[in-house]
């Protein structure tokens, strides 16, 4: 994938990872879109980058999907990259019935509903240019879950898992499939979390993990796996058993909450 004179359209881009890849993307020359939902920190990321273009935007919601779309086709007629990377994590205890269903699965509609519509709504748009691209963000833990965050795990398990079917569908087209699976990287992200539920977890820095991935998208690399990544799809094709074992640990203390 060319790194340059794109326009760029990143979900999830005002804060973590979709920050650093706007910024990073911003820096070699692109025009770079970020949508969100939360309209202060948009605010907070185009005054850190006054160039950016900043729409406030919820992909779990069909309807402003679709707003998105018109105002975005109609203002940025040559958008050529869409970057599915919104995203929510939390610790679910299944024991517990408190709070509604509709709740329960946000992580389904924000992480897995929510790419797939992205992806639905704009891929006839990217098939309209010479060189285009989709690229989801994953997570290693796609390969094999943390069960203290289960919901998570399987809809970026399911993300993974579209990602490749989209990419045998558009093997003949002019969009290319790229697929990123981070580590725990130092985001927001991780909040929930406390340093037992980490432990022995290494954590990779964000700028770090861009420029790892930035570079597997320089050289055409389709499944990006940076730091810890690698090694739990490898782990868990060798030893499954072992590497789900020492990822449950910390449901004994959530049990215990």
């Amino acid at each position: 994938m060319k790194l340059d004179g794109n326009t760029i359209l990143i979900t999830g881009g005002s804060t973590g990872i979709g920050f650093e890849f706007a910024k990073e993307f911003e820096r070699r020359g692109n025009t770079v879109i970020i949508t969100g939902r939360d309209k202060t920190k948009l605010e907070r990321a185009r005054s850190l980058l006054p160039h950016l273009h900043a729409f406030q935007s919820d992909v779990s919601k069909v309807e402003d999907i679709e707003a998105l779309y018109q105002r975005v086709t109609q203002e940025f007629p040559n958008l050529n990259v869409l970057f599915n990377n919104a995203g929510v994590m939390r610790i679910v205890n299944l024991h517990k019935v408190e709070g509604s269903l509709e709740d329960f699965t946000a992580e389904v509609d924000i992480n897995l509903k929510g790419p797939i519509r992205m992806t639905r709504r704009f891929l006839p748009e990217l098939k309209k240019r010479p060189a285009a691209a989709i690229v989801n963000i994953s997570s290693g833990l796609a390969f094999v879950p943390l069960p203290i965050s289960p919901i998570y795990c399987a809809t970026k398990a399911a993300l993974h898992s579209f990602s490749l079917s989209l990419r045998a569908q558009l093997a003949n087209t002019n969009v290319s499939v790229f697929e990123i699976a981070p580590p725990a990287t130092e985001t927001e992200l991780l909040g929930p979390f406390d340093a037992e539920d980490l432990k022995g977890v290494p954590i990779m820095k964000v700028d770090e993990m861009v420029r790892t991935s930035l570079k597997g998208l320089a050289d055409g690399r389709l499944e990006i796996r940076p730091g810890q990544s690698n090694q739990l799809k490898l782990m868990n094709r060798l030893a499954p058993e072992f590497i789900l074992s020492q990822l449950s640990k910390p449901v004994a203390k959530m049990l215990q909450g």
